[in-house]
């Protein structure tokens, strides 16, 4: 193993992302995340220092509002999860 000039070093690239076998895949999901949350979180609200962290009224209406559209997703994933079925119970028993 050579180790090179230790005083001054030479740095190579970084490493880079793994390949995929489905790009488009990874692309659309990528994409979906951004979509859903374009914000980064909101460190600040958080005292990872302290043991007793309060939170007040602006500090949860903001991480509300960092979470919105996940919030929006599981709403549409719920109503799926309950207006499917049900629509396909009243197509089965009910073919007027």
């Amino acid at each position: 193993m050579e180790l090179g000039n230790i005083s001054k070093p030479t740095y190579g690239p970084g490493p880079e992302a793994p390949r995929s076998s489905t790009p488009g895949l990874v692309t659309m999901a990528h994409s979906f995340l951004r979509l859903v949350q374009p914000n980064p979180l909101p460190v600040e609200l958080f005292n990872f220092g302290q043991s007793q962290s309060k939170f007040n009224r602006e500090d949860i209406h903001e991480l509300l509002l960092y979470e919105l559209g996940f919030l929006v997703c599981a709403a549409i994933g719920v109503l799926f999860i309950i207006l499917v079925p049900l629509v396909g119970c009243c197509f089965c028993c009910c073919r007027c």
